[in-house]
């Protein structure tokens, strides 16, 4: 989750979200790059007193820097739609969930078992406890096993909302009448915390996401006590 001052990405707990992490410190670097060579030659121009009066027109250099951003936007394109592909990838899924989005909570079934579905309210700040996380704690977790394909499933009920966990590298639009897919694994153990990320009303602040990812042994008994 997020913490005090945290000016950077969260940590991945997913191979994907490895993968942005990855692919934002390259283009962070190469628009450092840009940066620093586009300052130092408008300090140079801006400084120095030389002139040519004979300088007419340059063919080579109007080459280089033609070419040259043409080069470094590919060394941007290309790893960036390499990741839009692994993005829409989908593997073979071990358990399917479906999340919901109600104005202004969440619902969740596990399709793969019967009679397994729960809301998901925020708990408000006078009800919570002392360890508890205030406007991001929830009643009802969504648990789901680590190192397993997980595909989630996201549609809404009354206005647009988006499933978001930063963490896992996932953000899914909620809309009525339609049914988006995306496919993600959790690669350790813990709590992943995130928030609707679409304006979805009065209370859009107020409706959290947590994630408890455990191993699959201690998934299968939270299963069998879910469903007995």
């Amino acid at each position: 989750m997020a913490t005090w001052a945290n000016l950077g990405l969260q940590d991945s707990s997913s191979p994907l979200m490895e993968q942005l992490n990855f692919f934002h410190d390259h283009t962070l670097l190469i628009l450092t790059m840009i940066t620093i060579l586009v300052g130092y030659i408008m300090g140079m121009l801006m400084f120095n007193k030389f002139t040519n009066r004979f300088l007419l027109h340059g063919q080579t250099i109007e080459i280089i820097w033609t070419v040259l951003p043409a080069i470094i936007l590919m060394f941007i394109a290309f790893p960036s739609l390499r990741l839009l592909y692994l993005m829409d990838e989908i593997n073979t899924p071990s358990i399917t969930l479906k999340s919901i989005g109600h104005q202004w909570y969440w619902s969740y079934e596990y399709s793969d078992f019967l009679n397994l579905e729960f809301d998901s309210y925020m708990i408000p700040t006078n009800e919570l406890e002392l360890n508890g996380f205030r406007l991001l704690d929830v009643d009802n977790r969504v648990v789901l096993p680590m190192n397993n394909q997980i595909r989630i499933l996201v549609t809404a009920t009354d206005v647009l909302h988006s499933w978001t966990v930063p963490s896992l590298g996932v953000k899914v639009d909620a809309t009525p009448g339609r049914l988006n897919q995306l496919n993600f694994l959790i690669n350790r153990p813990g709590l992943f915390f995130g928030q609707c990320s679409e304006i979805c009303g009065a209370n859009h602040s107020f409706m959290p996401i947590v994630i408890e990812s455990i191993p699959m042994n201690f998934f299968i008994k939270w299963i069998t006590s879910m469903t007995n």
